[in-house]
């Protein structure tokens, strides 16, 4: 992509993602992760309606009457997006490319946290560290992470999740939201690497998936590529049984993904590239905000 055309994009996403920010998702943001950053502040008796998350179970062993913690909320945040830059990205057949749709929930996030006054930074990955952009603040910043979600060209083409939950748990020590964007097509098992990472941090998991990625159309013999592993292979789609083995692979690949996340307690949606996001992430940002 030439620099012009670079420019022209980064560009046309600024005023639309910025604008979705400031106009629709200000609110929401704020009130979906407004408590997620939290200082301690001192115990007081347990009253109904509180969390029984935040008991302090030591205070209670003493004086045998349930306290809870009270927490200030931090002026600002710091916001993370762990972005799949791996070649399944690349794939659109329904809708925009995945790519397309990854760059421009990633810089509305990223609008959304500065509006907050919040920091954010990103990590690139397949199935290694592709970049590791430290979280920081201000304008110039989020332009620079728009133009490397648009044109950052990786190294490897797999997909490797496991290994940067690990890296993000290693490189950031204070409590931070990070929202975790991929299609979650990966063969590896990341279940004890999302466990860790969910307990330090605030973690929110957003697949993008093509609609294409979970059902086979009825067209004949078809040629089909994986563009992680260059693998190509020819499939007869017109066999009944055929879609019907991909469509329970999918289904039990979604299972297994919705487990994990569901039992490592991370938040999550998934957005096909012909949907609506907006949609997808406010109801995702009121279901945080009514927690």
């Amino acid at each position: 992509m030439d620099a012009n055309e670079l420019l022209k994009k980064v560009r046309k996403i600024e005023i639309k993602t910025r604008g979705l920010s400031q106009n629709i998702f200000a609110g929401e943001y704020h009130s979906a992760f407004k408590g997620r950053g939290m200082t301690f502040s001192e115990v007081r008796e347990y009253q109904y309606g509180d969390d029984i998350r935040d008991i302090d179970w030591n205070v209670t062993a003493r004086h045998n009457h349930l306290y809870v913690k009270v927490y200030e909320e931090e002026r600002e945040m710091t916001v993370m997006l762990l972005v799949d830059v791996s070649s399944s990205r690349l794939f659109g057949a329904v809708g925009n490319e995945k790519r397309e749709m990854i760059a421009e929930i990633a810089a509305t996030l990223s609008f959304s946290a500065i509006q907050n006054n919040d920091k954010i930074g990103v990590i690139f990955f397949s199935d290694k560290i592709e970049k590791f952009i430290p979280p920081k603040k201000g304008k110039k910043h989020i332009l620079f992470i728009i133009r490397e979600l648009l044109d950052f060209t990786p190294e490897s083409k797999g997909t490797d999740i496991g290994q940067v939950l690990r890296f993000f748990t290693d490189a950031l020590k204070k409590r931070c939201t990070a929202f975790l964007i991929s299609d979650f097509i990966a063969e590896d098992d990341y279940r004890q690497q999302l466990s860790i990472a969910s307990n330090r941090h605030d973690i929110i998991g957003i697949q993008i998936y093509d609609k294409r990625d979970a059902t086979l159309p009825d067209v004949g013999l078809m040629r089909v590529q994986d563009l992680e592993t260059g693998a190509d292979r020819w499939i007869d789609t017109s066999s009944k049984s055929t879609r019907q083995r991909y469509n329970k692979w999918w289904y039990e690949r979604q299972q297994k993904m919705t487990d994990t996340l569901t039992r490592s307690r991370v938040d999550y949606t998934s957005i096909t590239t012909d949907e609506d996001y907006v949609k997808a992430l406010m109801a995702l940002f009121r279901r945080r905000g009514v927690k």
